[in-house]
């Protein structure tokens, strides 16, 4: 298992649960503290270790993670962000996760989900794509294998 510090610079001391800032002088003790977790229990994950709260940690063994979609978005029917992570990661291809009422809904949604990807899955080239159709318009995930 890798040390905390060398786990916590290479995630920029951000937690991957929350995706919030992990403070480096914090008790390992305190819930808001650093902790080294595991994302998957997958023995051939190619990132097995992850920085997290302590207590997003003690959470995430108590009940299955899920990834907040933020609420600023306008998001009709998000996808699972861990469903549609394993799912890219394992087999790369198209997700759709989401559906937006306008552009700029659809547009600011594609870059959070960019930006939020390149930290759940890190390493995993994953882009967005906008498609309308029926008066709305589909998020688009797409990645490649790894």
């Amino acid at each position: 298992m890798s040390l905390l510090d060398d786990v916590a610079e290479r995630d920029n001391w951000q937690c991957w649960v929350c995706d919030e800032a992990v403070d480096p002088h914090e008790s390992v003790n305190d819930p808001r503290g650093p902790s080294v977790d595991s994302r998957t229990t997958d023995k051939k994950a190619k990132v097995a270790e992850r920085l997290a709260h302590r207590g997003c940690n003690t959470r995430k063994g108590a009940v299955k993670v899920v990834i907040a979609w933020p609420e600023r978005l306008y998001v009709v029917e998000p996808a699972p962000l861990i469903t549609v992570a394993e799912r890219l990661e394992r087999k790369g291809g198209r997700e759709m996760v989401g559906r937006c009422p306008t552009k700029k809904d659809a547009q600011e949604t594609a870059d959070w989900l960019v930006d939020r990807f390149s930290r759940l899955v890190p390493g995993l080239p994953v882009t967005a794509d906008i498609q309308a159709g029926g008066g709305q318009f589909l998020v688009v995930l797409s990645a490649g294998r790894r």
